[in-house]
């Protein structure tokens, strides 16, 4: 069963290190471990940086 976390507890960016006080973080799973990734660096991992 997965942690739960708290609502109050403020999620980073594992790209640029934002917060979610600056930017929308959407939480994703990496080899098994909870990231956060903002909605400005999403795409760069999608589509890989240019």
């Amino acid at each position: 069963m997965a942690e739960s976390t708290s609502k109050n507890e403020k999620k980073i960016c594992c790209v640029c290190n934002a917060t979610s006080d600056e930017k929308v973080i959407l939480q994703a799973e990496e080899k098994g471990k909870e990231v956060g990734v903002c909605v400005h660096c999403l795409p760069m991992l999608i589509h890989g940086a240019h």
